[in-house]
């Protein structure tokens, strides 16, 4: 397994910085800078993969790689959702690492060992019907993180509630690896410190939160950052 380095975003999410992420509902640079603006630490995108929240569908790195390399030039943390059936070549992904993501997610249902030999950090994804021994699975895979994204379907966009928060502390407890919860439910400013409390590392702002357009993105990041930075105290 590849030694993976220690960056800005793995020391901010080990050390209890709570970092917010944001996942770009579509690959735009306006948006991107408008995270960025409202303070986001770091950015996700996705390739390979058809986005149920959105209804958007995300190409190949063939087809997508024209818009990371200017992602690349805002020089920030990124991480890329590498697809679902269909991931990046081990050539793919060392490629996208010399442009400067430093870590993947995919379902760990999904996931296939060349991607394990790449640069890039894992950060496989539990699913809504995953077990323990998923969880495991996760856990036994050298220098990974994890991302929960364990809400039905059903139930994107509602507000989150105490079971949700129950699940995710039973997951980051059993995790004992830094775990970031993405916003299938509708996270406002008022659930960061509950969230920290959970013992989530990060959470992970998608379009449930962010909207569509930059002015939607910018008003809803700015908030929750601002609340995250003082969960984070």
């Amino acid at each position: 397994m590849p030694a993976y380095p220690e960056t800005k975003l793995t020391k901010a999410l080990r050390g209890g910085d709570f970092p917010v992420i944001v996942s770009l509902a579509r690959h735009d640079l306006d948006l991107a800078r408008a995270a960025l603006g409202a303070g986001a630490f770091a950015l996700k995108v996705h390739l390979n993969a058809y986005h149920r929240a959105t209804g958007t569908t995300f190409g190949s790195y063939a087809q997508e790689r024209p818009f990371f390399e200017k992602l690349a030039t805002l020089d920030v943390p990124l991480l890329v959702m590498a697809g679902q059936e269909n991931v990046p070549s081990a050539q793919e992904m060392d490629e996208l690492a010399d442009l400067g993501f430093e870590g993947f997610n995919v379902y760990i249902s999904d996931m296939q060992p060349h991607l394990l030999q790449s640069k890039l950090r894992p950060m496989p994804a539990l699913g809504e019907k995953n077990t323990d021994e998923e969880l495991r699975k996760i856990r036994a895979i050298p220098g990974a993180m994890m991302e929960a994204s364990v809400a039905a379907f059903a139930d994107y966009g509602k507000p989150l509630n105490e079971t949700d928060l129950a699940r995710y502390s039973e997951i980051t407890t059993k995790a004992g690896i830094p775990v970031i919860a993405p916003s299938q439910k509708n996270f406002t400013p008022e659930d960061m410190p509950k969230l920290k409390a959970a013992g989530i590392a990060a959470p992970l702002l998608g379009v449930i939160v962010t909207g569509t357009t930059p002015e939607s993105m910018e008003a809803a990041v700015r908030l929750i950052v601002e609340s995250a930075r003082r969960s984070a105290r």
